[in-house]
């Protein structure tokens, strides 16, 4: 099965010698769940789009640094494709700006939060078991790193995972698109890299250190294995349909 990955964000040219891009971080995560996927990359952020839906068997839109409602072209764009993947059922998985841009896209609505900064590990609740989830659980936990959240949801919309900071942290639609806002792709060294960077100018110095501390002292760390498991798992079910 061939996933095709549309990347919507660059690293911080600080960090591109140090990490992979984007979709080299999702290949990686979902080779944990030894599945038969491939990945093709299109750097959609630098105007690279599919000529069609169907030139991938399912696709995923990474995170960004950029904001839906800025409403750039390319993102204009990519909400096209996002109902054209819609209306002809092509399995899609949204994370971060992706959960976003797929909620603007079938309409909903994102907006900078008055709550501030959803960092570090967060736990989420799972409001809703789904049929491509592996493994049961009450609650996953995933490194985040976001201000901006869906505050109204699409009509078709579900919720699945949802917190008291983030109440539309997973949603799905159908049985053929999910989502979610924090970032399953992210290792434990990344979270903490990113902490580091943006804490005392993008992120307030007081939360961010919060956030390090706190995972520095319970040593929690986020579910990625089960984390790939889904999704590798929801692509293969949806893909079959």
């Amino acid at each position: 099965m061939k996933i095709g990955i549309l990347e919507t964000g660059l690293l911080n040219e600080k960090l591109q010698d140090q990490y992979e891009p984007y979709p080299v971080m999702f290949a990686t995560l979902l080779d944990r769940a030894e599945k038969d996927l491939s990945y093709q990359s299109y750097s959609v952020i630098r105007g690279e789009m599919p000529d069609s839906v169907k030139d991938c068997d399912g696709w995923l839109i990474t995170g960004s640094r950029h904001a839906v409602y800025e409403n750039l072209p390319w993102m204009l764009d990519l909400q096209d494709f996002i109902r054209g993947i819609d209306a002809a059922r092509v399995p899609l998985v949204g994370i971060c700006f992706g959960h976003q841009i797929v909620a603007q896209a079938l309409g909903g609505e994102v907006v900078e939060s008055d709550k501030g900064w959803g960092i570090g590990v967060q736990s989420y609740q799972i409001d809703v078991v789904q049929p491509w989830m592996p493994r049961a659980a009450k609650e996953v936990r995933i490194y985040a790193f976001h201000q901006d959240q869906v505050v109204r949801l699409p009509p078709q919309a579900q919720v699945y995972l949802s917190s008291a900071f983030c109440p539309y942290a997973g949603l799905s639609y159908g049985d053929s698109i999910i989502t979610m806002q924090a970032h399953p792709e992210f290792e434990e060294e990344y979270e903490v890299t990113l902490l580091e960077l943006y804490g005392g100018n993008i992120v307030p110095e007081a939360e961010a250190e919060a956030a390090l501390d706190w995972m520095r002292s319970t040593g929690q760390k986020a579910d990625t294995q089960m984390l790939a498991e889904w999704i590798a798992e929801f692509f293969q079910r949806s893909g079959q349909t």
